[in-house]
């Protein structure tokens, strides 16, 4: 199911992670030659893809909302 970015925030391990509209978290993290997501390592690429829509699989499922 589709959901929109609306934050980001760092996990305890200093990696990415997208806060989705839904209330789910999903990692986002540039990882080459893995995960090519340079944008996040930046303040402005960050900023650029707030309101981007992804992919929730936690929806999918039906999984409660994740905590911060």
């Amino acid at each position: 199911m589709q959901r929109r970015i609306v934050g980001f925030h760092e996990d305890e391990e200093h990696h990415w992670v997208a806060e989705l509209e839904c209330g789910h978290h999903q990692h986002m993290r540039h990882d080459p030659p893995w995960m090519m997501r340079e944008w996040v390592t930046t303040v402005d690429g960050r900023r650029g893809h707030l309101g981007m829509a992804i992919e929730c699989k936690k929806c999918d499922i039906g999984a409660p909302r994740d905590f911060s």
